[in-house]
């Protein structure tokens, strides 16, 4: 997988309990239209510190083109951003 850490524009669902999962999102390469990933499988919740900041990762699967593509979400709980981390 490559490290992108591209800041990304996510619809996510938060449930009674405060559990939050994400449902697909919005990213722009550089010199490419916006594309939307339909997000099929969380396979992996976990926490991490990095750099002090306390995050949510994501390991997910989804169909990207023709190919099932693995990538890593990111969200930073301090200031509520997603991440595309890696893919």
């Amino acid at each position: 997988m490559k490290v992108l850490a591209l800041p990304i524009e996510m619809v996510s669902y938060t449930d009674d309990k405060g559990a939050i999962r994400p449902i697909r999102f919005r990213m722009q390469m550089v010199n490419e239209p916006m594309q939307v990933i339909k997000i099929d499988k969380v396979i992996v919740k976990d926490t991490e510190k990095l750099a002090g900041n306390l995050m949510l990762v994501y390991k997910c699967q989804s169909l990207i083109g023709n190919d099932i593509k693995l990538f890593e979400l990111k969200y930073e709980i301090a200031t509520c951003k997603w991440i595309l981390f890696k893919i």
